[in-house]
């Protein structure tokens, strides 16, 4: 075996399939099989999902992209704005 340990990142959208929005069963389910297929080889698996869309969303809070955030009176970030600091 090659590998005795991996780090799979699946991409946020692709858990859609053909949907415009939400998760596909078919997707999800298709993904555990393979993944199940890998671990039964003796693999350790790490999964990591998504996360683009995060960051494209500080790159609008970078250029004034404003939060909405429930409830308003939330202190945890996004909904607080975060420190910035200078260099």
């Amino acid at each position: 075996m090659k590998y005795n340990r991996i780090l799979l990142k699946l991409s946020g959208e692709s858990l859609q399939g053909t949907q415009k929005y939400g998760l596909s069963t078919d997707v999800l389910h298709s993904y555990a099989e393979q993944i199940k297929a890998v671990v039964g080889t003796g693999v350790q698996v790490g999964i990591v999902i998504g996360g683009g869309n995060i960051f494209r969303g500080l790159q609008g809070a970078r250029k004034g992209t404003r939060w909405a955030c429930w409830p308003r009176s939330s202190t945890r970030w996004p909904c607080s704005r975060p420190s910035r600091t200078t260099a």
